[in-house]
């Protein structure tokens, strides 16, 4: 597999073809759907999927008994849906259009990999891969796509309106240039103190897989299974163009009762070209304290994105503006709310741009955002600077 180039971006406006010539739907017809891995996120998203007026639940697969029992529990229409055991019998079945992985993280690519084969519309979770080589077993089989499918990962903010807004903003000039990105990803429940013994009677291998978040190789970290939105959101203002180096810093304040995560807190800089810096900032077990969004700033203003809302700041040239010092002062902001899910807002856009004949592909930009917090890993890791060229070189 060659380095990723800059300059071999997709980009992320999607090319619109007929519906008639691109699918077979009819006018008003639904998307039937199935999910691989129905454990807490396939049931979440399986969920607001489910729940689509533009879909339609046809299938379950998951290797493990229990977890097909609470998804017909828990996910509307579920409980009539084809259940699996197997992700190649599920992929086999003609009467599922799509599908959502929603499998650990280190099966990504193979699952993504399956699902090519099988010509589905693909909605993958994010990250698309624990490690290097996985990202590279993905696009090698990215390679073999059918064009006309529409593809998706779960980086949803890039389908909120009020992050759209915001890169609206950006793209136009109207923050000016701008020269540093940040990404706070701060949030967590108290410190562990003891390993809470879940599934200690199953063999270990079970075990891990049925815990995979808590295991480096299986889940990439804290920094590529978490802290990769952010990331992502910078790339992407930073017109899909990924940084070209990394240094980072990073450890674990309180003992794992659990899992070998190497860092419960980190920062890293991102170098981009332009001279262009992004710096993460992640902290974990903060009892509660969440402090999770994005900051840009430019030469005219400053723009913040989130979950919740955007907000962009406009000049002070006094410093007796109240905003100096309290940014409850709203006067030099603009600041628009949300209360969607964002998640909602992204499986919305996969089943009606289905349906419009709508093809669409994020699969560049979502293994380039997985890299890019897989460099930053290998900065911590080795406590020095490291490139993008020495990353794609290590497997």
């Amino acid at each position: 597999m060659k380095t990723i180039e800059r300059r071999s971006i997709v980009k992320s406006a999607p090319l619109i073809v007929s519906a008639t010539t691109a699918f077979s739907y009819q006018a008003n017809s639904k998307v039937s759907f199935g999910i691989i891995g129905t454990g807490g996120r396939g049931q979440y998203v399986g969920t607001l999927m489910a729940n689509d007026p533009n879909a339609r639940i046809a299938a379950i697969c998951d290797r493990y008994a229990d977890r097909i029992d609470a998804a017909k529990t828990k996910i509307p229409g579920a409980d009539k849906a084809k259940t699996y055991r197997d992700a190649q019998q599920l992929l086999a079945d003609s009467n599922v259009d799509a599908v959502l992985i929603a499998t650990p993280v280190f099966m990504h690519p193979e699952h993504f990999e399956a699902a090519i084969a099988a010509k589905k519309h693909i909605y993958c979770e994010k990250p698309a891969g624990a490690d290097v080589a996985g990202c590279k077993r993905l696009l090698a089989a990215w390679e073999k796509r059918d064009k006309t499918k529409r593809i998706q990962f779960g980086f949803q903010q890039r389908f909120s309106a009020q992050y759209l807004k915001a890169h609206g903003y950006f793209t136009s000039g109207r923050i000016g240039e701008v020269k540093l990105m940040m990404s706070y990803w701060v949030l967590g429940y108290l410190p562990p103190t003891g390993d809470m013994g879940l599934y200690k009677d199953l063999p270990l291998e079970e075990q891990k897989l049925r815990r995979w978040a808590s295991w480096d190789k299986l889940s990439g970290g804290p920094i590529v299974e978490q802290d990769c939105h952010g990331i992502d959101v910078m790339n992407w203002f930073a017109r899909d163009v990924h940084p070209v180096s990394a240094v980072g810093r990073g450890g674990l304040r309180y003992p794992l009762p659990y899992g070998d995560w190497g860092t419960d807190h980190h920062d890293v800089i991102y170098q981009y070209p332009g001279g262009i810096e992004g710096w993460l900032i992640s902290i974990k077990h903060t009892a509660g304290y969440r402090d999770v969004k994005e900051q840009f700033y430019g030469s005219k203003g400053m723009l913040e994105t989130s979950r919740k809302y955007m907000k962009l700041h406009g000049m002070t040239p006094d410093v007796r503006y109240k905003s100096a010092d309290d940014l409850r002062d709203t006067s030099l902001m603009e600041r628009e709310e949300s209360n969607a899910d964002i998640t909602g807002e992204a499986t919305q856009a996969f089943f009606a741009g289905i349906l419009a004949g709508k093809p669409y592909d994020m699969t560049r930009t979502a293994v380039e955002s997985t890299l890019t917090a897989i460099l930053g890993r290998m900065a911590i890791e080795t406590k020095r600077e490291v490139t993008w060229d020495e990353m794609m070189r290590s497997a």
